[in-house]
């Protein structure tokens, strides 16, 4: 039987993504009161400007006073796009204490404080859903929290900033420099005026964090994830990347260590074998490659930002928080049972890709050779060559741990006949 009182929704930031949600909302009005057995009303809508025209929404419907509209006690569920740490997280918890359940897209605001939110949310009974937060429109959080519930995940490794993956495919695939892909990317409007939130890994750091502490049933806060941005990468390691089969990739990485004891999770450019389904995802889409003991291999693909694809994600978390509202009950909250330490990154144990500037006389391989066998990295392949008195080196290791690695790379530095360290770069997905 459908409920004829309507679901009270309000929307907290009406931008890119925020007017999207209205448009759908709007135009989708049918649709969404058969899906939810209610219809829903858009009961109002919180900005910093007013003044702007918005096309779709009522002028009566738009307020400068966030906190008066969350605490209305007649909402039912709040959509929070708005960003950042506060004023987002007391409007959230505001919320939760005035009856309301919420639908979020701010990666960083749980990223940091996911787990007072989850248990805000808990002690009013009412749900957070957060699917937006990673990816865009990819269904990630909810088969990973809901889908994936039964099985053990022991590895998420994708490519979760379009920006960055729009980079470095143009880097790859026309030999352009990083600040040439840049000033393209910002050009089409895939890079932010400041992209230091994407280039150095800030974005996809977050989404690590929440992708592990759902992945791994253990609270992992952003200072617990690893980060290397990408601004270094040179149009010299995708050619080394390609003579060894592989391209370049900015990855999120959360793994469960092989003994079960720990997680790590961390962000860095990497190669990765052309094999690898992560290798042929181009321009500004995201992916994430999932491993697990029962299903084995999964992939993820699809448009990871942008207001259409971020308003779908939204929407379906509002479907599914309205019809709990419905049914009296609550979706899956946080799951941190399994309280595993997060190891630091000296722990991670990874193959290497190192390229040196050295000395053109004999004896310099044994040297170097001697420097990996100390520190107990052994070496897979080794490539010289050079000429006028000046060489370059590329060795790749086999698997070692970063903390061997730093000190081998330290060791060299120290040799007269090393003239410098040109790049290190890890190797992942083998």
């Amino acid at each position: 039987m459908m409920r004829t009182r309507p679901l009270k929704v309000a929307l907290l930031g009406c931008g890119v993504v925020g007017s999207e949600v209205a448009r759908i909302m709007t135009t989708h009005a049918d649709d969404l009161t058969a899906r939810i057995g209610a219809p829903v009303e858009l009961a109002g809508v919180a900005v910093r400007r007013p003044d702007r025209v918005r096309e779709g929404i009522a002028p009566e419907l738009v307020t400068t006073d966030a906190t008066a509209l969350v605490k209305r006690g007649d909402i039912d569920v709040v959509v929070e796009v708005i960003g950042g740490i506060e004023p987002a997280r007391a409007l959230i918890t505001t919320a939760f204490e005035h009856g309301a359940s919420v639908v979020s897209a701010n990666k960083a605001l749980l990223a940091q404080d996911g787990a007072a939110l989850h248990a805000a949310a808990e002690q009013h009974g009412r749900d957070l859903y957060y699917e937006a937060a990673v990816a865009g429109a990819i269904p990630l959080i909810r088969p990973l929290r809901e889908s994936l519930a039964g099985d053990k995940i022991n590895r998420v490794m994708g490519i979760v900033n379009g920006t960055t993956n729009f980079i470095l495919d143009k880097m790859d695939s026309t030999g352009a420099g990083y600040q040439e892909a840049l000033d393209e990317a910002t050009a089409l409007g895939y890079a932010e005026a400041d992209p230091t939130a994407d280039v150095e890994g800030f974005d996809a750091a977050a989404k690590a964090a929440i992708l592990a502490g759902i992945a791994f049933h253990t609270r992992v806060r952003l200072d617990d994830v690893h980060r290397e941005g990408m601004t270094e990468v040179t149009a010299a390691d995708f050619a080394s990347a390609k003579e060894m089969g592989c391209t370049i990739k900015l990855l999120a990485i959360c793994e469960r260590a092989d003994d079960g004891a720990s997680v790590t999770a961390r962000v860095h450019p990497a190669m990765i074998p052309l094999s690898h389904p992560l290798a042929s995802v181009r321009g500004a889409y995201n992916a994430v490659f999932v491993e697990s003991d029962a299903a084995g291999q999964l992939m993820f693909y699809g448009p990871g930002a942008g207001g259409s694809p971020t308003a779908s994600a939204v929407l379906g978390d509002l479907v599914a928080v309205c019809r709990n509202r419905i049914g009296g009950a609550t979706g899956p909250g946080e799951s941190a049972y399994a309280a595993l330490p997060v190891s630091p990154m000296g722990d991670v144990v990874t193959r290497y890709h190192i390229s040196l500037d050295v000395a053109d006389k004999p004896g310099v391989l044994a040297q170097v050779a001697t420097v990996f066998a100390e520190h107990g990295v052994s070496i897979d392949t080794v490539r010289q060559s050079g000429k006028d008195g000046e060489a370059s080196l590329v060795v790749v290791t086999h698997r070692a741990s970063d903390a061997a690695l730093t000190g081998t790379v330290e060791a060299l530095r120290k040799l007269d006949t090393v003239r410098g360290v040109a790049s290190i770069m890890r190797v992942e997905g083998e």
